[in-house]
């Protein structure tokens, strides 16, 4: 029995907690691999010095909006293959493919010119000067080459993931970190390309798996696939494309908007601050990682089963999910809070003891409240995998705009806390994000129908 089948059987009759881990173990791999490539960048330019690291912390939130709301197109795929799946319309399904790809696509290109052009006006208005404004135009102008490449992997991702398969993505990603992890210190400090370097290296590493992505979607042995012979637009997929996407996409780009706003806060308190920013969030998005499988896990599952008319099911799933995600992240929380770990771990990334000290306080307090996490991706997926993705798009939004921000105002002007602020406005955040979506999960409004799936017919509920 292949993988694929295997899982599927897994999630709609199996052991749930054997679905879980059998999804979310290589989600949580390949997240991981993905994070490599800026991790690896992180830790060349760390040798550099902290302007090439402060300008690669504010351009990330302007690459993860472009990034997030691609993701949301593709996402809204998975969710409603996932659904047609359970419901067993495999050919429904494989029309799906050919819009999300037609759909990711023409965004990507579009996407990218745009920001390639407009690098001047975007670096000034995020407030960068100096070397920093030059680091950062350059290092933005070469990395937006890469999208289309990476959101060909993001959609064999998608389709592979609703099928229940989260191996072969996490294997198509290897050869692109490995790659990466050679160019990166050739450009950067060999060829002494610097920050080009690293931009250069990220994008060349994602050449290979984009194009074995392509050729791996099209190929028709597969029940599900790319059908090259019949690519045009379908109104009727595009719809709910829309319907189910459009909010994931404008709640991820509108949460990474407000991070790329957060920069420029950060930015503030000078390059160090940036500098310690960037750090803490990328070893803590790492500690993370296995709560964010966990909840693309429960949205596959929930979907498939939603799908199969099994709503006792999905709900079991779910609730199994949330425990799993937050009694990994407490203990790992607690173990990295501790001072000596998290100065070990930032002094990776930098040998400036400025940056070591703000990294390592921003993490540690991260870390005590990270568990938070757990509830909040794991209902995230709850809500996505049931097609409410109106409910995640506002708790994105209000995360930032509403709780992040209100209590970064509070700390700076009421409490005087300077860049203590920062820090703190993450977690009060990110823990009522989590309670608001516990809130919307006891009143049972994921049970409401969003997508009816029929055999041979989907459609978009009112």
């Amino acid at each position: 029995m292949s993988g694929k089948k295997k899982n599927q059987g897994l999630i709609l009759q199996g052991n749930l907690l054997q679905a879980i881990l059998a999804l979310c173990i290589p989600i949580a791999l390949n997240s991981l691999l993905q994070s490599m490539y800026n991790l690896t960048d992180t830790y060349w330019l760390g040798k550099i010095g902290t302007n090439p690291m402060a300008a690669i912390t504010l351009i990330s939130p302007i690459q993860n909006i472009v990034i997030n709301f691609g993701q949301g197109i593709t996402a809204a795929g998975a969710i409603l293959m996932a659904q047609l799946i359970g419901g067993k319309d495999k050919e429904g399904a494989k029309g799906m493919v050919g819009q999300l790809f037609l759909s990711a696509m023409i965004f990507a290109v579009v996407c990218s010119a745009l920001c390639i052009a407009s690098a001047d006006g975007i670096v000034g208005w995020m407030g960068a000067e100096g070397e920093i404004f030059s680091l950062s135009k350059t290092y933005l102008s070469i990395v937006m080459i890469d999208v289309p490449f990476l959101f060909l992997i993001n959609l064999y991702t998608a389709v592979n993931q609703a099928q229940g398969d989260t191996v072969r993505p996490m294997l198509l990603n290897v050869a692109g970190i490995l790659l990466n992890m050679v160019l990166d210190p050739l450009f950067m400090l060999g060829f002494r390309w610097g920050i080009a370097g690293a931009a250069l290296a990220t994008v060349l590493a994602k050449v290979p798996s984009a194009l074995l992505a392509f050729w791996l979607l099209a190929r028709r042995n597969q029940e599900i696939f790319l059908d090259l012979t019949k690519l045009h637009f379908d109104k009727e997929k595009l719809l709910l494309i829309a319907k189910i996407g459009l909010p994931t996409a404008i709640g991820s780009s509108t949460m990474q908007f407000g991070f790329l706003l957060m920069s420029k806060n950060v930015y503030a308190y000078g390059p160090v601050a940036v500098a310690a920013y960037g750090i803490g969030n990328k070893v803590n998005s790492l500690v993370t990682m296995p709560c964010n499988a966990v909840g693309s896990a429960t949205a596959t599952i929930v979907g498939q089963n939603m799908g199969a008319k099994q709503q006792d099911r999905a709900e079991k799933a779910y609730k199994l999910a949330r425990r799993l995600a937050v009694v990994t992240l407490f203990l790992g929380g607690m173990v990295l809070s501790r001072p000596l770990v998290s100065r070990s771990i930032v002094s990776i990334f930098s040998e400036d003891p400025e940056v070591i000290f703000l990294a390592a306080q921003f993490l540690g307090i991260m870390a005590i409240c990270c568990w938070t996490n757990g509830i909040y991706n794991s209902t995230m997926g709850l809500f996505q995998g049931t097609g409410h993705t109106m409910i995640t798009m506002t708790v994105d939004a209000t995360r930032l705009w509403v709780f992040r921000f209100l209590t970064l105002f509070v700390c700076e002007s009421v409490f005087h806390m300077g860049v203590q602020s920062i820090w703190y406005s993450v977690v009060v955040s990110n823990a009522s994000s989590a309670l608001i979506l516990l809130i919307c999960y006891k009143l049972n409004i994921w049970k409401k129908e969003v997508i009816r799936v029929e055999k041979k017919e989907v459609e978009i509920c009112g």
